[in-house]
């Protein structure tokens, strides 16, 4: 099988960054595949793009290399970091775009990416996407280890992740995702909510608007009405069925989100 590199970046697709990282490291490895996850990361919002690789990564084939270039402190001191985890390789700036990554699969390995001869001759101080990440990443597709790279790490940066609270009353979240269709996905995951649900009736709340029934697709619920459902991140979702909720209610990343069990009658 040809190796793949998957790009992962907050670029878009106007300029020339995402396909010029493309050019190098096809330059090195011409037999990859190159796969783009997204290039629409919302500019330096480095928790976004730690989300939306953590919700893709598990569905590519063992082995890819997955090149992640989010990055409002290139040129600075920060370390670039190539890591070993779940049976995939990663390369990109120590900044915490990993995090939920590492937390799901603990790295069998991290280093540093401070060989030189893995670089292009000359790093640009405002693109080491082009000079330093895509050449790394092509050559573990192409076959060298990963120690290769540069010196073994023990620690690197990390994200706050907020993470639900579940209590005798209820549960608290957030929304931490908004999609391109609106929909509020939040970090209360399905098994959390199945275990607060066993005793009956529920009250879902996005900010401070209730929220109709759970369902179990969006056609589910009549035309332009708010559900909650869960998606395929296995999270749940606040939507609008042919809308959005994010429009709707007015809310993005950080709104709460809370579920309450319904008195009794």
């Amino acid at each position: 099988m040809r190796p793949v590199i998957a790009l992962l970046t907050d670029f878009g697709t106007k300029d020339h960054y995402a396909g010029t990282m493309k050019g190098v490291a096809l330059g090195i490895c011409p037999d990859a595949t190159c796969v783009d996850i997204t290039h629409d990361i919302p500019p330096h919002d480095i928790l976004a793009g730690a989300l939306e690789l953590a919700a893709s990564y598990r569905y590519f084939p063992p082995g890819t290399v997955f090149l992640v270039v989010v990055d409002p402190g290139v040129g600075s001191a920060r370390r670039g970091l190539a890591a070993e985890a779940g049976g995939y390789r990663f390369v990109a700036p120590d900044n915490g775009v990993l995090t939920v990554v590492l937390q799901e699969s603990p790295p069998r390995r991290v280093v540093e990416l401070t060989e030189r001869r893995y670089a292009r001759p000359t790093v640009s101080r405002t693109f080491e996407g082009r000079d330093r990440f895509a050449p790394a990443a092509a050559w573990l597709a192409k076959g060298i280890d990963l120690s290769a790279l540069g010196r073994p790490l023990t620690s690197w940066q990390t994200l706050h992740v907020p993470a639900p609270l579940l209590g005798e009353d209820g549960i608290t979240g957030e929304v931490l995702r908004v999609d391109r269709f609106g929909n509020l996905v939040t970090n209360i995951d399905r098994p959390m909510f199945e275990r607060f649900a066993e005793a009956g009736g529920l009250e879902i709340v996005a900010g401070t608007e209730a929220v109709g029934r759970v369902v179990a697709t969006y056609a589910d619920a009549p035309s332009g009405s708010i559900c909650a459902l869960f998606g395929s991140s296995g999270h749940l979702e606040v939507a609008v069925n042919g809308g959005s909720a994010a429009e709707r209610f007015g809310l993005g990343r950080g709104a709460r989100v809370t579920v309450t069990r319904v008195p009794a009658p």
